[in-house]
């Protein structure tokens, strides 16, 4: 049975660093891309950063551009979300998503958004505060 499951999420600092984790299990396939989303309290839900499995390609939202690195480790099938020099602004609950069986460029995934999006792991909370 297919599964993601994301975590990490928790309590941090402004300026304070914090690193995401999504799982997948019960992959069968080869090529997938994983993406990281975020919804805050009364809004929509925004893509973070995309990482394919087939080369390892990256993409970044403008917001956490320059200050955070998405890695995939494919013997594990997990997914590394690192942010640094966390903001207000990036409290959120993040959810990562799996797009299954793609090997084609990320900027199609972009383009599409939630909707590119195949399977969704659960939401981990990140609140940032001093």
């Amino acid at each position: 049975m297919f599964s993601l499951q994301a975590s990490g999420g928790g309590l941090v600092e402004p300026g304070g660093s914090l690193r995401l984790v999504c799982t997948a299990s019960g992959i069968t396939f080869d090529d997938y891309a994983i993406g990281w989303f975020r919804q805050a309290p009364g809004k929509g839900r925004d893509q973070v950063a995309w990482v394919s499995s087939t080369d390892g390609s990256t993409w970044y939202a403008e917001s956490v551009e320059g200050r955070s690195a998405i890695s995939i480790d494919r013997r594990k099938y997990t997914v590394y979300l690192q942010i640094s020099s966390m903001k207000p602004e990036d409290a959120a609950v993040y959810s990562c998503g799996i797009e299954t069986f793609y090997k084609g460029p990320l900027q199609v995934l972009v383009s599409l958004g939630p909707e590119g999006v195949d399977y969704w792991g659960g939401g981990t909370l990140v609140t940032v505060s001093s």
